[in-house]
Order: C-alpha cells, then sequence, then structure tokens
C-alpha cells in the first residue's frame, strides 16, 4: 500500500474507487465499508483508496482537548495497508479545509485532486463545513461531478442492534471488557511503549515486570485490573502469532504498596532477559479481576500464583 500526505495542489493521476473518514480503530464497521471498496474497485479495474486525516477534527478548534485514541495514525496505515487497500491518502485537517462546504471538499477534494469515479461513505457518515449535509445531498453533489455515491451497511455486535463504532469501543476499553474486542476490532486491542525503570517490587516478590509507558498519550487505557495479555518485543499491531508471548498485565496504582500514580506493568510467562529501554507491544485477551489492596504481600504473591495459572489456560485456549 502507498502512503500520501495530500498537500495543496497536490493531483492524483487516474480514478478511484474511495471511502473518506477517521477510522479510529479500523473497527468491524470499518472493514465492512473497506471490504465494498475493495470489490467495487476490483469490478471497476480501479485502485482502492482510503481518505484520512491527520488528526481529529476537534483538536483543530479546542487546544485542550485530548482525543481517546483506538489506534494511532502509524497504526491506522498498518491495519489499513493489512485489508489489502491500495493507496492510504491523509489529509491536513486545517482550518481552511473545515472551512468546505460538503459540496466544495468533493469537487476540489476528492473530484480534482484524488479523482475519485465512486466514493462508498460510511452508512451515518457526514462530512463538510458543520456537517448539515447528508447522502442524499453527497448523491446530488457526486451526480453533477461524474462522481457515483454510495452508502456502505451498517455493521453491529452480534447477537444485538447495537451499531459498532469507536465510541461504543472506547466504552468498552473503560469498563475493561476487553472481551469484547474479538466482536467490535475482530483483533485484540493492543497498547505499545517502551519499559522504563520501574520500583523492582515485581522482582522482589518473584514477580517480575516490565513497567510500560505508552508511546502516544492519547491512547485508550483498559480499565484498571489484571490481564490475560501477549506480549510483543517490537512494535506493530498486525505482527505474527509466533512471536507473542503469554504475560499477565496489571494496570493500577499498587495499593498494597501504597501506590498513588497508575502504572501498567506487564509480567512476561517466558524468560527473556532484561527488556529495559526496549519497545513492547501488549495485546488484551481477557480481564481476570480488578485491582485491589491485599493485606500483605505474601497474601498478593497466592493471588498473582492463582492469576498466573488462569492466565496460562485463557491463553492456551
Amino acid at each position: 500500500m502507498k502512503t500520501t500526505n495530500l498537500r495543496e495542489g497536490m493531483r492524483l493521476k487516474g480514478g478511484c474507487v474511495a471511502t473518506l473518514g477517521c477510522f479510529d480503530g479500523v473497527h468491524l464497521g470499518h472493514q465492512l465499508l473497506i471490504s465494498t471498496v475493495l470489490r467495487k474497485a476490483e469490478e471497476m479495474g480501479l485502485p482502492s483508496v482510503v481518505v484520512t486525516f491527520d488528526r481529529q477534527p476537534r483538536e483543530l478548534f479546542d487546544p485542550d482537548y485530548r482525543p481517546q485514541l483506538l489506534s494511532t495514525l502509524e497504526e491506522k496505515e498498518q491495519l489499513i495497508a493489512a485489508l489489502g487497500v491500495d493507496h492510504l491518502v491523509v489529509l491536513p485537517f486545517t482550518k481552511e479545509l473545515a472551512a468546505l462546504t460538503a459540496q466544495a471538499f468533493m469537487q476540489q477534494v476528492l473530484c480534482e485532486q484524488l479523482g475519485v469515479q465512486v466514493l462508498v461513505t460510511g452508512y451515518d457518515n457526514r462530512f463538510g463545513k458543520n456537517r448539515t449535509e447528508g447522502f442524499d445531498d453527497y448523491v446530488r453533489y457526486g451526480k453533477a461531478l461524474g462522481m457515483e455515491v454510495l452508502r456502505g451497511d451498517e455493521a453491529v455486535f452480534p447477537g444485538t442492534d447495537e451499531a459498532v463504532s469507536s465510541s461504543a469501543i472506547r466504552q468498552l476499553l473503560q469498563e475493561g471488557k476487553v472481551e469484547r474486542m474479538q466482536d467490535s476490532l475482530t483483533r485484540p486491542y493492543a497498547l505499545t511503549g517502551h519499559v522504563v525503570a520501574g520500583e523492582h517490587i515485581g522482582h522482589e516478590i518473584g514477580f517480575p515486570t516490565a513497567n510500560l509507558a505508552v508511546d502516544n498519550p492519547n491512547k485508550v487505557i483498559p480499565a484498571p485490573g489484571v490481564y490475560a495479555v501477549w506480549a510483543i518485543l517490537g512494535s506493530g499491531i498486525t505482527n505474527p502469532a509466533e512471536q507473542r508471548m503469554p504475560a499477565m498485565m496489571n494496570i493500577g496504582t499498587r495499593p498494597t504498596f501504597q501506590g498513588h500514580s497508575q502504572t501498567l506493568e506487564v509480567h512476561i510467562l517466558n524468560k527473556v532477559g532484561d527488556v529495559y529501554g526496549q519497545m513492547l507491544t501488549v495485546e488484551f485477551v481477557s480481564r481476570l479481576r480488578s485491582e485491589r489492596r491485599f493485606d500483605s504481600p505474601e497474601a498478593l504473591v497466592k493471588q498473582l500464583k492463582a492469576d498466573r495459572a488462569k492466565v496460562i489456560e485463557i491463553l492456551k485456549r
């Protein structure tokens, strides 16, 4: 897949079939939309294009806003490439871009710069200044430009009528329901960062941990608790299965040792040696329990041994 950061005045040669959106998380709904683009592009013999933005639109107008991201731009690129898309176009979200009406955006960006012949929109996607126009308007503007506009299907959580959305997935993570990620992201949720120095408490009680400092502070951190996870040395969220190591992770403040600040501690079950300073990715599989204070370090160790046995059982499945 080729990635282009679209600058003013750039023109992509030839026609294409495209879709447009933030695609945070590249979840099941996004995947369904992109599969429609891929199918239509193959039918027409045209390249498939995904158009996204370099930031969340709200960041432009609210300097204090901190988005809760399911995927960084780099992760988004990996995930979209894995779906078989030909071209990812990243638009710098500027005040000039935000000021364009949907009609002007379709003409100046989609038609004149990208040469879009077919636009596939999300089932509820709105774009353009103030997002006041809808699908019927896009169809009308498209006809005037010689662009076909189609609407993608809605994706729902299995067994429900609830639409899969980035906001719904964030809520699940904030509740610690990482098991639902297979239903929504079709993969485990992942965090990537560097291993930093800790207080070595885990080592002292026989459970050495790698303290993870997440590289992007805007990534969603799941609810505090103990989790069964896969650990991968290095970056990336499309890693081969053979690179994964079984691990358990605690997110919390370590109340048994009077901790106050939140830490992300990963106990890798395999012997891997010193990983300090290395990049580490964790994929969440299941939440075992909430974090709680124990009466003594010995009581904590007893619980951790039970947690480790449960993690091994879960990851074997």
